[in-house]
């Protein structure tokens, strides 16, 4: 078998070809600053030597023989989310024993609640017609029916008269000693949040109606605002 040596001439250019690879890759490496935690990276400047390995150096030109390095993106911070607060009136300024505060307002047919400074729970209602407008004013409530009939004549109103009355109500609570009441009127549910349509109550649905009646304590101010009524002046 014939065994072909390169020549001592081609020995030393392939020595000289090698150093100058290896300088150049020095050269890169002085002139610019390392990147700290920069990934190495191993390539083979001349074919037949020992690989050489080498930093990641931003700005760096590419090595002939390096794999490319992918650029990544990077990922931008998520913006933190404010809390949305919860959209209705604000909360009248009146005393409360009990942590609790309501107002029902007739511009928009809704009663707010809050507790403890808190907005708590908003729904909508119907109060008194223009024939029998609630009162304004700040009542505060009192005993508490899970059922009960509303009889007009209690304020001196003949049932059998055309505006007399005698209706079965539930989760009925008190907050006038003279017959105004917060409680579940399901027949009046398509104008509670758009008109008013009771002899002075606050008709709500049965579900709101049963929520006030398990949740609101004795002696809580509901404050009416806004309606064609007079001044309510009692306790």
């Amino acid at each position: 078998m014939l065994t072909t040596k390169p020549s001592r001439r081609a020995r030393r250019g392939l020595t000289r070809r090698a150093l100058t690879a290896v300088i150049g890759v020095l050269a890169v490496m002085l002139a610019l600053p390392i990147a700290a935690g920069a990934a190495p990276t191993t390539v083979t400047p001349i074919p037949g030597l020992p690989p050489l390995t080498i930093p990641d150096i931003p700005g760096a030109p590419q090595i002939p023989g390096a794999p490319s390095t992918p650029k990544s993106t990077p990922t931008p911070e998520p913006t933190p989310s404010t809390p949305e607060t919860p959209k209705g009136p604000a909360i009248p300024t009146v005393k409360t024993s009990t942590g609790w505060i309501a107002l029902a307002d007739d511009a928009t047919h809704q009663i707010t609640w809050w507790h403890n400074g808190n907005q708590v729970k908003q729904m909508p209602i119907s109060m008194g017609s223009n024939a029998h407008p609630t009162p304004n004013g700040v009542y505060h409530t009192k005993e508490k029916y899970r059922d009960m009939y509303m009889d007009s004549s209690t304020y001196g109103v003949p049932v059998d008269s055309a505006e007399g009355y005698r209706t079965y109500v539930e989760y009925a609570t008190r907050m006038s000693w003279d017959g105004i009441f917060i409680h579940a009127a399901p027949w009046s549910v398509a104008q509670q949040g758009r008109s008013n349509a009771s002899h002075g109550c606050i008709n709500i649905s049965t579900e709101n109606g049963k929520w006030v009646f398990n949740t609101i304590p004795r002696d809580t101010p509901i404050v009416v605002r806004g309606t064609i009524g007079p001044k309510y002046t009692g306790n």
